[in-house]
């Protein structure tokens, strides 16, 4: 049977184990930011690799290390114990990437990956992060949409739905009608609102050192704290904003290369899982796979591992 072939050369993996070996003990949590590929290109950043030290942490905390989110460490990592991952074991960092068929404007959510990518105007750079989303079930699930900022808030209140109270009554939990702004307040300190619904969806930050990867909110979109400072300075109100639900990504690059990247599907049941959902293929992914410059049995097992990282599945490839 055919292995996986992450793309990730010889000489950018000795790079990035140097880099990750010369920076472990001073990198800070920084957002992830990328020149934008050549036309044709979709392709953007590399993975990085990190050896997990004595009482090295959890995967929360070397996930948070490099701004990545909790599931795609997993998904790249399958087997790791999230919460004593093995000292001496060393860790793919996913930090490659394809951008996501849609246009290159404003910010682009896919919620199937637990990203969101920031196009500023005017400038040939993408910012990438991660991000929580709605919780599985009913109303807490994100909707995808096309809409645009438009409100801003810093030091935000939070006013939770009549069926967020009731879902938290449920668990034991009163909560106000209003929840003022501080260290208490979920919704941390800046908030993002978008348009569409009426306006009840957000981008927001956390006052909770965890839940960035997963899908953890009532609906809304998640980041860290510096994060959505950093949106929230930089990306001005009626800038366009795209929700899309995409698990899979292909690319064919300038240089001949098909790329695949594979991510698990959004469960839309308790019952779910989504290691094993099945991975619909629309008319242009069909296509690709059927192409006999793809190795098809390789492009199945991408399929199958959900490592949530490029993958080559050129035919023939050495």
């Amino acid at each position: 049977m055919p292995s996986l072939r992450l793309f990730t050369s010889p000489v950018r993996l000795l790079a990035g184990l140097l880099l990750v070996t010369s920076t472990l003990a001073s990198l800070p949590a920084c957002a992830n930011t990328y020149p934008l590929p050549a036309a044709g290109s979709r392709i953007i950043g590399q993975n990085l690799f990190h050896e997990v030290a004595d009482d090295g942490g959890s995967l929360e905390a070397i996930a948070k290390k490099y701004n990545v989110g909790f599931l795609a460490m997993l998904q790249a990592n399958p087997g790791v114990d999230p919460y004593v991952p093995r000292a001496g074991s060393v860790l793919t960092i996913p930090r490659q990437m394809l951008l996501p068929d849609a246009p290159r404007e404003g910010l682009v959510v896919n919620l199937a990956e637990l990203r969101v990518y920031y196009y500023p105007a005017g400038q040939n750079s993408v910012t990438v992060y991660p991000i929580g989303i709605g919780q599985l079930g009913g109303d807490t699930m994100t909707p995808t949409m096309q809409t645009t900022v438009s409100d801003k808030r810093a030091n935000p209140t939070w006013t939770p739905t009549a069926n967020i109270r009731a879902r938290y009554l449920a668990n034991g939990i009163k909560l106000p009608a209003v929840v003022p702004a501080g260290p208490d307040n979920p919704m941390g300190h800046h908030a993002i609102r978008l348009a569409a619904y009426g306006g009840v969806y957000l981008l927001h930050g956390t006052n909770a050192d965890f839940g960035i990867g997963m899908r953890v909110s009532s609906g809304c979109i998640r980041l860290r704290d510096d994060d959505i400072k950093a949106l929230y300075r930089e990306m001005p109100v009626g800038t366009p904003v795209s929700i899309i639900n995409t698990p899979i990504k292909v690319s064919v690059e300038p240089d001949g290369r098909r790329l695949v990247e594979v991510h698990q599907p959004l469960s839309k049941s308790i019952d779910d899982d989504p290691k094993v959902l099945p991975i619909v293929l629309n008319e242009q992914m069909k296509q690709f796979q059927a192409a006999p410059e793809t190795d098809a049995q390789i492009m199945a097992q991408a399929m199958l591992h959900r490592s949530g990282m490029p993958v080559e599945v050129n035919a023939n490839a050495i």
